[in-house]
């Protein structure tokens, strides 16, 4: 493999002006098949099989005025003015009117119709049920929503939504947090290299493949559903591998370009041996994100391969674009930023990098844990236990208006809900009845649930063409473990609930079908592991040819992640981080462990390969185990730091959205990258490769003669490289003039 990297970044760097068009000519592309399509992503969740699926598909069969999407509409006044005083009453009234009208509407339920009044007659309930799901909804009829209820707010009326479909709810991500990763990966680079255009190349790469990976999914959003969630995934890991795979290639690069190499061949030499440690990592983050397919769960499967598809765009820029760039650059790689402070300090530094790794921080801390192993083996394992502890007491759910920011109208319709009713009312569940000719047939069925332990309220919504759909209230909020027993105890008796009617029961709705994901994400959990360890753990074995290796990064991987786990239920289920972050304490993201356990497994898998592949590649060379730890950890620890702090730094910056799904994504990442890199694999792994030194290496003869050798540290690339380029003795008759 390394051969054949070494020959394509030869090419890409001779021919560098066609490679950086043919870039250009993708990025442009991908802009206008966006703008052409205009696609846009959702939030819509959807699980094909669920009970909560089959009843909105009856109902699109039989009602579909009432299979859409719903908004709840809270109008509330304060202290002594109650909705029902006439001018008020007016206002909600003449908004119900309007409500009525706007298209695909099908459905506007009036409280003071249904006697949706708080005891108090300070709010009133109202609700809209669309027509079509909410991601059909058009922004059109959003605003005419808005426009609608325009009476009741010159009435003095307080007018806030939740529910499936709002004014506002699909809102716009912002760019900012991208902007600061950028910033913050800019000064990390610039001080790990100490020349500006050394640090500017990732990024400069990196943000050209992330144009063409966000464009061409938002092309693809035109034709297909594609969750927004999916473009922030996407642009953390475009971003953050981008700038990791290119820093890598560039860092290798510059030592050649320090040890004296010519420009041509260091480029070509860096993408053979460093590109062969950058090809493997993408391809075991790849595998990972494209895992989450088998979890059979259409949004978290275009999740996942439009994220595998922002690394593969990543690895492609990394290994063609970064050898042409570089050749643009020529030596201005190495072109040292000067302080009056510190004459010289960065060239110095670099130079010692180059020639003395032996005397860098990173070698330091290498020899560091080699004398300290066993100790720092058993306190960091400790450590990272105990930071997974609170991860026992995880609790799976989907973000409801509880979780929103306080000046969210999500959460204001929350708040008053349930101070003025209780919390179930933020989250009814929808009956749906199948086989009821009649008004009549369905009334038995709505007692019966009326008298169901937990159910505060029962009413018929409509009955026609042969289905009832009952509205049931329950005593919990959506998110409340009750809640979840409630719509298990319904269908497990819904042969008594039907009763003689012969009726078919089916429980749907928003917070059905949230229980229904979060149900069959847990379930998934475990296949979704075994699958992705599993072929990672063949990928890795191939890669480094024992099985020492990767029984040690994927157990590395398990205490990282749990402990990461850990951290994010004590930050966001528990509320520590409600002062500090903002966060408003919620259960964690049904969806976030099947994400973090993908992704984290594959960048942890990135510095694996990084780190081992160095401390193999001296093993290689020098046959002492211990020593080989010691350098390769050392010859690592530079750049694997600095990779580490940017995807830190950028999932970091993500917690700076309004988004609590995007801050637990955001805070999960960044606690993930950072345990795994620094406590990990610049810990744990050295020192568990010192502990059992020469044997880390060990392989059946079985395997040594059937499995191939992929040369991943570019080991036979270098002898050959060296051996093209030696110069001969001035008397050998074979000399070349």
């Amino acid at each position: 493999m390394s051969v054949y990297l070494f020959r394509l970044a030869r090419w890409a760097f001779r021919r560098r002006r066609l490679v950086l068009a043919l870039w250009v000519l993708a990025a442009g592309t991908a802009i206008t098949l966006s703008a052409v399509g205009g696609g846009k992503t959702d939030n819509t969740f959807t699980v094909p099989g669920t009970e909560s699926q089959q009843a909105t598909n009856l109902l699109k069969e039989k009602l579909p005025a009432l299979s859409g999407g719903q908004t709840q509409i809270v109008f509330a006044t304060s202290g002594s003015i109650k909705v029902t005083d006439p001018s008020y009453k007016a206002g909600i009234e003449a908004a119900i009117f309007n409500l009525k009208k706007v298209p695909q509407v099908g459905l506007v339920t009036d409280p003071f119709e249904s006697k949706a009044i708080s005891e108090n007659g300070n709010v009133a309930l109202g609700s809209v049920q669309f027509e079509a799901q909410p991601t059909d909804v058009k922004e059109s009829t959003l605003d005419a929503v808005k426009a609608a209820v325009v009476p009741a707010r010159d009435a003095g009326v307080q007018v806030e939504y939740s529910g499936s479909v709002y004014p506002g709810w699909n809102q716009e991500i912002s760019e900012l947090p991208e902007l600061i990763g950028l910033l913050v990966a800019f000064l990390i680079l610039t001080v790990t290299f100490g020349a500006f255009v050394a640090a500017g190349l990732p990024i400069l790469t990196a943000v050209i493949g992330l144009v063409v990976t966000l464009m061409t999914v938002s092309a693809l959003a035109s034709v297909m559903t594609i969750a927004s969630t999916s473009t922030t995934v996407a642009t953390m890991l475009g971003l953050s591998c981008g700038i990791d795979y290119g820093l890598f290639i560039l860092a290798r690069h510059r030592n050649n370009l320090l040890t004296g190499m010519s420009i041509d061949d260091s480029v070509a030499l860096a993408a053979g041996t460093a590109g062969s440690s950058v090809v493997f990592a993408a391809l075991t983050v790849m595998i990972a994100l494209c895992g989450l397919a088998v979890v059979g769960i259409p949004f978290l499967t275009v999740m996942g391969v439009a994220a595998a598809g922002a690394v593969l765009v990543a690895l492609l820029i990394a290994l063609t674009l970064m050898p042409a760039m570089l050749g643009f650059a020529g030596n201005k790689v190495a072109r040292f930023i000067s302080t009056p402070l510190r004459p010289g300090h960065h060239e110095n530094v670099a130079q010692i990098a180059a020639n003395e790794p032996e005397r860098t921080f990173g070698a330091t801390w290498a020899r560091f844990v080699v004398r300290g192993r066993v100790p720092l083996l058993i306190g960091g394992i400790a450590f990272l236990v105990v930071l997974a502890l609170p991860a026992l007491k995880m609790d799976l759910g989907l973000p409801s208006g509880s979780s929103k920011p306080e000046s969210d109208t999500s959460r204001k319709a929350y708040d008053l809900t349930t101070a003025n009713f209780g919390a179930g009312f933020n989250g009814p569940l929808l009956v749906v009845a199948d086989g009821v000719p009649n008004a009549a047939a369905a009334a038995p069925i709505t007692d019966r649930l009326a008298k169901i332990p937990g159910v505060v309220a029962a009413a018929p919504m409509a009955v026609d063409n042969g289905v009832a759909v009952i509205r049931v209230t329950p005593s919990t909020g959506p998110n409340d473990d009750a809640t979840t027993d409630l719509v298990n105890g319904i269908r497990d008796d819904r042969d008594a609930i039907a009763g003689d009617s012969g009726a078919t029961i089916l429980v749907g709705g928003t917070t059905a079908s949230n229980i229904d994901v979060s149900s069959k994400l847990s379930s998934a959990l475990p296949v979704f592991l075994i699958v992705v360890v599993g072929l990672a753990f063949i990928l890795l074995t191939f890669a480094f040819r024992t099985i020492l290796v990767p029984i040690s990064s994927i157990v590395g991987f398990l205490l990282s992640v749990a402990a990461a786990f850990g951290a994010q239920v004590a930050m966001f289920q528990w509320g520590w981080g409600q002062h500090l972050f903002g966060i408003t304490p919620s259960q964690t993201i049904s969806f976030l462990p099947l994400l973090m356990l993908a992704i984290i497994f594959g960048l942890s898998s990135d510095y694996e390969v990084f780190v081992v592949s160095r401390i193999k590649e001296d093993f290689t060379k020098n046959g002492r185990a211990v020593r080989a730890v010691e350098r390769g950890t050392g010859l690592a620890a530079r750049v694997v730091t600095a990779a580490a702090l940017i995807m830190f730094s950028i999932f970091v910056a993500f917690m700076f959205t309004d988004d609590p799904t995007i801050k637990a994504i955001g805070f999960s990442f960044a606690a993930g990258v950072f345990l795994d890199a620094f406590v990990v694999r610049l810990t744990l792994v050295p020192a568990f490769m010192a502990i059992i030194g020469a044997k880390i290496w060990y392989h059946p003869k079985w395997f040594g003669t059937y499995i191939p050798d992929l040369d991943i540290e570019g080991d036979r690339l270098q002898h050959e490289f060296d051996a093209a380029t030696a110069v001969p003795p001035a008397d050998d008759p074979t000399a070349r003039v």
